[in-house]
């Protein structure tokens, strides 16, 4: 089995060259601030109590140094238990305050986990299709759970360890200068020495960790896809060549991984090598000292232990900036997301719809490009009406731009120019839930959820009641075989409804535009996919839901839309011809054409 080069999806990839050219930096993470910030009195809190138990730690050597020379040295056991009170109250307070801190910074970490996530979903629920169309979903779950999940650990934790760290630091130099102005300076020449490889070093930390997250995502984005199309897999008998293409994308995560933790690593030896050699020649400065007299041995032993607590606080710091990298890739990506602009804006002085409904559409003149006004067309021209109560068909070859006249409609994109009307009403004008409320939508592949039969036909309107739900149920004959299943429409339906045949799907996705009672009914190729039989029951149920509505249908079976009031023949973009069945067959043509072939195919032989 040979390894081959697998490309990235173009989201990835463009993330990837954003990361070779991002300079090590930390800037994202202020990003984060007005979540944290949005607590006040739990960050209040976390930074109170963090600063008594630093400065509670800080207490305690100096209490030592103390017993040393007081009790040790001079030969005094009453000082020596004195001190050790003191010291024992000093850790009782210094263990309340870590506690509490502890507490404190992790529900605050939690809290901005949960803010984060909830901002970035509710984000990726608002933006355009178009941004769909071009980014993958498993690559976007991965930065909606792992990325998230990265920041919230360092919110909990490292944000803490590193503030703690740098008092801890501060607080020790102090108290080293308070007891030997002498040492203190033989650490402040050396502590440069520490600190400026370290910061250097870390900088190449983030790129790696943006290139680790990305080839996770990339990893999580193929898994999510490969998964969801396992009959297809199957199928095509791929399963071996897939297994190919992730061993691919998994060997990179690893190798990325691993570059990633052998630089912290380096790091972290790096920091305690140097800490330590600055130590024993501190060692050796102090001894010297000591024999000179310049400071006592109590005094030493106070300065060796701030020396060696903030030794540890700046390992802590080197390892909570390797940290810090990752989370600041990881926090990147999910501003990035963040920072997508939404295309198809709200109108700033919305204008609302008339009511009761009129059930009314208007295309005028109306041309589209996915790629913008430069971009190759996909409708031109497109200019008809549909007045209320009608039922207009869509027919033409695929590509002929059907689905995207109802993607316009909806609004999902908006046109590169011309206007489209809802009800009298230039659609860019319209608040789009309002105008959105105005349709019931039947896909030719419907969505179902994973949940139950009823949660799957209330998704039409959530505040429905069990008999309107029913009542739906019956109206597109979903009853007739939930009737049948054990759990009857509390039976659960499996991702993407596969316990369900096509069909099934289908009534299922009928009942749910009944219950949704929009004016206006657009239904995209709602029976292409099934067998005569179950075409049959979808087709009754469809009669039922058209009546006394608007409709739009999308149809490449002709016999589904003989009654339609009007049937546009689109082409290229542009609408070829129109008019009712019989007047588009006794004109020939390109319709003409198309009946004769699928008639003459469904007489029996």
């Amino acid at each position: 089995m040979t390894d081959q080069a697998v490309p990235l999806s173009p989201d990835a990839e463009t993330i990837a060259a954003k990361a070779k050219k991002a300079p090590g930096r930390l800037q994202p993470l202020r990003r984060l601030l007005p979540f944290i910030l949005a607590y006040p009195v739990r960050l209040t809190l976390t930074v109170l109590f963090l600063l008594v138990s630093a400065i509670s730690s800080l207490a305690i050597p100096a209490a030592l140094g103390g017993a040393i020379d007081e009790g040790f040295v001079s030969q005094n056991l009453e000082n020596v238990g004195r001190y050790g009170w003191l010291i024992i109250g000093i850790a009782a307070v210094m263990a309340f305050a870590s506690g509490a801190r502890f507490y404190f910074i992790s529900v605050l970490g939690e809290r901005v986990l949960a803010d984060l996530r909830q901002a970035v979903f509710g984000h990726l629920l608002r933006l355009d299709t178009r941004y769909f169309d071009t980014h993958r979903v498993g690559e976007l779950t991965s930065r909606l759970n792992g990325d998230v999940v990265t920041v919230r650990n360092a919110v909990g934790s490292s944000f803490s360890l590193a503030l703690r760290s740098l008092v801890t630091i501060t607080g020790a130099i102090i108290m080293m200068l308070l007891t030997s102005p002498v040492l203190t300076l033989a650490v402040i020449i050396a502590l440069p020495a520490i600190l400026l490889p370290v910061m250097a070093f870390a900088r190449r930390l983030r790129g790696m960790s943006r290139k680790t997250q990305d080839a996770l995502a990339d990893l999580s984005a193929m898994a999510t896809e490969m998964l969801g199309a396992n009959r297809t897999v199957k199928a095509f008998v791929q399963e071996e060549q897939q297994t190919v293409h992730y061993d691919v994308r998994s060997e990179a995560s690893y190798q990325a991984e691993v570059s990633r933790l052998g630089a912290r690593a380096f790091l972290v030896g790096m920091v305690i090598f140097l800490g330590t050699a600055a130590l024993v020649g501190l060692v050796w400065w102090g001894a010297k000292s000591v024999f000179d007299g310049s400071v006592t041995a109590g005094q030493l032993a106070q300065f060796l232990v701030y020396a060696l607590m903030a030794s540890g606080a700046l390992t802590n710091v080197s390892e909570v900036l390797g940290t810090l990298q990752t989370v600041s890739g990881s926090t990147e990506r999910l501003i990035e997301i963040l920072d997508t602009e939404i295309e198809v804006r709200e109108p700033a002085n919305p204008v609302p719809l008339p009511q009761p409904p009129l059930g009314t559409v208007r295309f005028d003149n109306v041309d589209f490009s996915y790629a913008g006004p430069d971009g190759e067309p996909v409708l031109r021209s497109l200019d008809f009406s549909v007045s209320k109560g009608q039922t207009v068909a869509l027919v033409g070859p695929s590509g002929s731009g059907k689905s995207t006249t109802l993607s316009l409609l909806q609004r999902f994109y908006d046109v590169t120019s011309g206007t489209i009307s809802v009800d009298g009403v230039d659609i860019r004008r319209v608040k789009l839930s309002e105008l959105r409320q105005r349709f019931a939508y039947v896909e030719q592949e419907p969505v179902i959820f994973a949940g139950t039969i009823t949660d799957n036909i209330r998704f039409g309107k959530p505040d429905a009641s069990t008999e309107e739900v029913i009542a739906a149920a019956k109206a597109a004959l979903v009853d007739d075989f939930v009737s049948d299943l054990p759990g009857g429409y509390d039976t659960m339906v499996g991702e993407r409804g596969v316990m369900l045949s096509g069909g099934q799907k289908q009534r299922l996705a009928i009942a749910r535009a009944i219950l949704k009672n929009a004016p206006i009914l657009l239904l995209d190729e709602a029976t292409s996919a099934l067998d005569a039989q179950s075409e049959r029951l979808v087709q009754l149920a469809l009669e039922h839901l058209m009546q006394g509505r608007t409709t739009l249908v999308i149809a490449h079976r002709l016999a589904t839309i003989r009654d339609a009031d009007n049937i546009l023949v689109l082409d290229g973009g542009e609408i070829i011809d129109q008019g009712t069945h019989g007047e588009l067959v006794s004109k020939g043509g390109r319709y003409a054409e198309l009946a004769r072939l699928q008639f003459r195919m469904d007489e029996p032989a």
